[in-house]
């Protein structure tokens, strides 16, 4: 398999099983995904994501093929075949459920089963599905069962199968700083005070400085009363950060908050920030009101406010 080749993952199984959700999980784990293509078409596809210059998540790709594509639908083992000759790597994931479970999901849903247009019953349609992908399952990499899965679950067990050890890279951190003189934040999952340690600003000499720079982030930081604090705020985000990734959150804001949003809080968005990039968390720090900062003349401190 030569090395730009894309990583590919064919997604099929009995309708109702999960395949929109396992679609979800693929996009988040940052597989490019394309649903109900007919089989024929997986070569093409295979071609133009391959070009050159094309981005880099398109070189992971995920594709359902289920019983919707009719007459192409028939022609997956034969391109599979065709893969394997041409030398290009790809796992099948079969996704399966109890009868008596696939059927409950379809009456609550009340979508139709894709082989009941004639008029058969929903257990009719399963068992047509159940005999035409029975050579697809039985030759599948990977076969899960979701009748008694979660969504979260099956998410789960996806990362583990696709990408073992890489949990928290499915969770998008964004830390970011505020000013509570300016609004309390309204989309933030986490929010943290910390007006009560000790104010640079009441330093002739640190006020017209801001939380990215040395001597403010030296004040802040390390005092006695912020190691305290730092200790037992990273404790607690050892305790919830890894429920975040177990019930399969993909964005998480966290924000801190000062007076004016200048100095202890952007020192403390940092430093929170570089502590959960260690841990191996996809993170990004922000300053929402740093540019709102003002100086000790009163003028509007200009500064780096993201990054």
């Amino acid at each position: 398999m030569m090395k730009n080749m894309p990583e590919l993952v064919i997604v099929s199984g009995m309708s109702g099983a999960g395949r929109t959700e396992a679609m979800h999980a693929f996009e988040d784990l940052g597989y490019f995904c394309v649903d109900n293509l007919p089989s024929a078409l997986i070569g093409n596809l295979l071609d133009l994501t391959g070009m050159p210059g094309q981005p880099d998540n398109h070189r992971r790709i995920a594709v359902v093929c289920d019983a919707r594509s009719g007459g192409f639908f028939k022609s997956l083992m034969e391109e599979l075949g065709k893969l394997k000759a041409e030398g290009i790597d790809y796992r099948v994931l079969f996704l399966d459920a109890d009868d008596e479970k696939l059927i409950a999901r379809y009456k609550s849903s009340r979508r139709r089963h894709p082989l009941c247009t004639d008029g058969s019953s929903i257990a009719q349609g399963i068992a047509r599905e159940r005999e035409m992908l029975y050579g697809l399952r039985k030759g599948a990499h990977h076969v899960i069962n979701t009748t008694d899965m979660l969504p979260q679950q099956l998410r789960s067990t996806i990362r583990a199968l696709f990408a073992p050890g890489e949990e928290r890279q499915g969770l998008q951190v964004t830390v970011y700083s505020f000013g509570f003189k300016h609004g309390a934040p309204v989309d933030a999952d986490l929010v943290m005070d910390v007006r009560f340690l000790p104010n640079p600003y009441y330093d002739p000499e640190l006020r017209p400085l801001t939380g990215l720079d040395k001597p403010v982030r030296d004040f802040v930081l390390y005092r006695p009363e912020t190691e305290e604090f730092q200790k037992c705020w990273r404790a607690l985000l050892d305790c919830v950060m890894p429920g975040y990734v177990a019930e399969g959150k993909q964005q998480l804001a966290i924000a801190v908050g000062c007076t004016g949003g200048q100095h202890r809080s952007v020192a403390l968005a940092e430093s929170t920030g570089d502590y959960l990039k260690q841990k191996g968390y996809r993170v990004s720090v922000a300053h929402r009101d740093l540019k709102l900062a003002e100086g000790a003349d009163g003028s509007i401190v200009s500064a780096q406010g993201a990054r």
